[in-house]
């Protein structure tokens, strides 16, 4: 892991879609996180259509509908992708 790395977490459904829990990726927000992990499993059956629908928490904080390009990620920071879970 590289000191400026961000960790990503899978959840459920993304976990599958990525064939992975968790990876390290270095970028400074999300849109450049995005595009290394579509790099990285854009190739997985359902990956891009799996991570459309989540919600994605950078810290504990919701992203929501913020544009991507505008999420700062500072070096260390968890990033979740969480996709919608049935029950509750």
């Amino acid at each position: 892991m590289n000191e400026n790395d961000v960790t990503v977490h899978y959840w459920a459904a993304a976990r599958a879609a990525a064939g992975i829990a968790e990876e390290h990726v270095a970028a400074t927000n999300l849109a450049e996180l995005l595009d290394e992990i579509h790099r990285r499993h854009g190739h997985r059956d359902r990956f891009a259509d799996v991570i459309e629908f989540c919600s994605i928490l950078v810290g504990e904080t919701p992203v929501g509908a913020k544009e991507p390009a505008e999420v700062a990620l500072a070096p260390g920071v968890n990033v979740e992708f969480l996709p919608p879970f049935a029950g509750g």
